[in-house]
């Protein structure tokens, strides 16, 4: 796996690199034989360290974490826990919808942004409104509802748009703030331009 570590305002010494490497490596090792990239940055917030792991698993797999701790290493540990849990987890799913019978689908990419700012430099906000920033093009994924609660989990999204495998439909489930998880399904019909 090609991994990057760096520190911001932290200086990440051999033996912290050693076990960074060693430790990611083998989580994630277990459950994908050839994982593509991961970038670890750790951080200083006031008198505790913060880890942050992104990990591209393989293709369409994105696992992010984050943790704190009083020292770098304890800080590091919770987050690759919290890696390879969710990584357990969707080998666990994974190997349950083949049971199921359920076969997976190629995404198809997303239309272009619909918000794109007319000059990058002007983008400030005026009197508390927020700036509208268009994000990059983005596949939409046919998938069923539980599939989709899975990727957004694993990317620790707050909302994540699919294509309902049932019906063809778009569908948006996101994070409500009690911590249960919204589904909008817009009356589940397709519409006449797909």
């Amino acid at each position: 796996m090609d991994l990057s570590i760096n520190g911001k305002h932290v200086d990440v010494g051999d033996a912290l690199r050693a076990h960074v490497e060693e430790m990611l490596n083998g989580a994630v090792s277990k459950y994908f034989d050839r994982p593509l990239d991961g970038t670890v940055t750790f951080s200083r917030e006031g008198v505790n360290f913060r880890v942050d792991i992104s990990v591209h698993a393989a293709r369409g797999v994105s696992v992010q974490g984050s943790a704190m701790a009083a020292d770098a290493y304890s800080a590091f540990d919770v987050t690759v826990e919290k890696i390879a849990k969710r990584l357990r987890r969707r080998k666990r799913r994974m190997r349950d919808r083949h049971k199921g019978g359920g076969r997976a689908e190629a995404p198809v990419a997303a239309p272009e942004p619909v918000f794109a700012p007319d000059d990058e430099d002007q983008e400030q906000p005026v009197a508390g409104k927020p700036v509208v920033i268009a994000e990059p093009p983005a596949e939409i994924a046919n998938l069923v509802v539980s599939q989709a609660v899975l990727r957004m989990d694993l990317a620790e999204a707050t909302a994540l748009m699919f294509r309902n495998r049932a019906h063809g439909g778009l569908n948006v489930i996101y994070r409500r703030p009690d911590g249960n998880i919204g589904w909008i399904d817009p009356g589940g019909e397709p519409s006449a331009d797909n």
